[in-house]
């Protein structure tokens, strides 16, 4: 059976970049289909009509939705090479972790940073940068969050890496100030090129989070 493979894109988007970076991970042919959220296609409304969200990812004509959720299809469906999730049942259930609590706190927190002013900004900033200190610390001195090679956390985690600049920028922060590990961390995950040929530019993150700013009266 012929594997037909499409991906319902943005380029922007961090949950997207997970995904083409697991694909390129596996060396999977596909085709980026890019999406216009205010005016989303019949064939998102028909493939994730329950969240209506990319990352949607077309295999065989079925969908799959969620972009965690996705790597982890991509990483059991292509199991030929480049592993993401650990083998070993315990350490499968730690990087789950690690994925969840980045789910839960990195993109919330930091579109309060930018989505705000004030006393909420201000506390969304204190929060996002104590998060970041939690993850370096997980990092500890490994190349990788699962060790020595990239793998499940570091694909939840890097999109991320694009943002920096708006954190920096918007939050008045410094990163390397903050979390010198973690953009080293991000630096090492650029020399891969499933990384490097993905994920998107950091000025052109920052001009579309200054788009939407504009969208919602935040200045």
């Amino acid at each position: 059976m012929a594997n037909e493979v499409v991906l319902l894109d943005l380029k922007v988007s961090p949950f997207a970049a997970r995904v083409r970076i697991a694909l390129e991970e596996k060396g999977i042919k596909y085709e980026s289909r890019e999406e216009d959220l205010s005016n989303k296609s019949s064939v998102l409304l028909k493939m994730n009509p329950v969240h209506q969200q990319i990352p949607v990812l077309i295999h065989n004509g079925r969908p799959i939705c969620e972009s965690m959720i996705i790597v982890q299809y991509i990483d059991e469906v292509w199991n030929h090479k480049s592993p993401l999730l650990p083998s070993d049942p315990y350490r499968r259930a730690h990087a789950r972790f690690w994925a969840d609590y980045i789910d839960k706190k990195i993109y919330p927190i930091g579109r309060n940073l930018w989505a705000s002013k004030g006393e909420i900004k201000e506390s969304s900033k204190k929060d996002l940068i104590e998060c970041f200190k939690i993850l370096e610390r997980e990092l500890g001195d490994k190349p990788y969050f699962g060790g020595e090679t990239f793998g499940y956390v570091d694909l939840a985690l890097v999109p991320f890496y694009s943002f920096f600049y708006t954190f920096e920028t918007l939050g008045n922060l410094s990163m390397v100030a903050e979390c010198p590990k973690l953009v080293e961390w991000g630096e090492k995950c650029l020399e891969k090129e499933s990384v490097s040929n993905t994920l998107s530019d950091q000025q052109k993150v920052y001009e579309a989070i200054l788009q939407i700013k504009k969208e919602l009266g935040v200045e």
